[in-house]
């Protein structure tokens, strides 16, 4: 399990320090694509093998499930992890996320994301109201 918030920055040839914690369970390779609201998502092989076949489940004449399909795999690349611990971001999946030079990465459960550091700001100033959406996911059996 991925967990964890960790800050780093984009060096001169676009690599990041994939921290010791989240390094060794993520592997190398591992698959980099396109996250939900504007970060990057990282999978190890395992775990992008079962997103995949759920994926490969969703129907065709939907056009929905079509462009989501679209959107996550058309990012999607293998990235291997060199004997420093760095990891290239490729250049769609920097300018994707808005990457400039300061990287947040986190664990969350099952993927690690990575992050502007501007964008990971934005993202927690939002004021959302977590002990409402925690009260849903109550409600849906979720915790």
């Amino acid at each position: 399990m991925f967990i964890g918030e960790y800050q780093h920055a984009l060096d001169a040839k676009n690599r990041i320090i994939i921290p010791v914690k989240l390094r060794d369970e993520l592997g190398s390779p591992f698959i980099m694509t396109k996250g939900l609201d504007g970060c990057i998502y990282a999978y190890p092989l395992p775990e992008w093998k079962i997103l995949e076949e759920k994926l490969k489940k969703l129907p065709l004449t939907n056009k929905d499930a079509r462009v989501f399909v679209r959107f996550f795999f058309s990012g999607a690349t293998e990235v291997d992890i060199d004997k420093q611990g760095r990891a290239l971001l490729p250049q769609n999946l920097i300018d994707y996320g808005n990457i400039t030079k300061e990287v947040i990465t986190i664990g969350v459960s099952n993927r690690v994301e990575i992050w502007s550091r501007e964008k990971w700001f934005e993202y927690n100033d939002q004021n959302i109201d977590f002990a409402a959406i925690a009260e849903k996911m109550g409600e849906l059996g979720m915790l």
